[in-house]
């Protein structure tokens, strides 16, 4: 039989340490060891989390959150296996401080995330529109 009460325990440690985790990256992001390719994909995985657009709509029941619940945390869990062991125990180290503060301009970030989804939907519509209106 489940223990409930060992369950909500064991999630609530899960999620302390995805939470430590991120703010782990967060400082780790800039640190030279990092590999281009783990800086890459943190930044989808930030675009995505700040993106307006999902690829199940919010506005779905139930389904439009499921994408948030899993993706993101998959996507974290993909970049920390990306990341050499001693740069993840440094900063894991770190971001149990609690008196060191994340810093940075998330409107800025959000700016550039909402622009590029702008930029590409215009050159969706002009393409489409080019191609279904061309003169003959």
């Amino acid at each position: 039989m489940i223990n409930v009460k060992t369950s909500f325990r064991d999630w609530k440690q899960r999620t302390r340490s995805l939470k430590r985790d991120v703010r782990a990256l967060f400082f780790a992001k800039r640190d030279p060891r990092m590999p281009w390719y783990a800086k890459l994909l943190g930044g989808v995985i930030l675009a995505y989390a700040l993106s307006p657009i999902d690829l199940i709509p919010d506005f779905i029941p139930v389904l439009g959150y499921l994408d948030d619940l899993i993706l993101l945390p998959a996507g974290i869990l993909l970049l920390l296996q990306l990341i050499p062991a001693e740069v993840m125990e440094e900063y894991r180290i770190k971001a149990e401080n609690p008196e060191l503060r994340i810093s940075g301009n998330w409107l800025f970030g959000l700016f550039v995330v909402v622009l590029l989804w702008l930029l590409a939907i215009g050159l969706s519509i002009h393409f489409i529109y080019g191609w279904f209106f061309r003169s003959p």
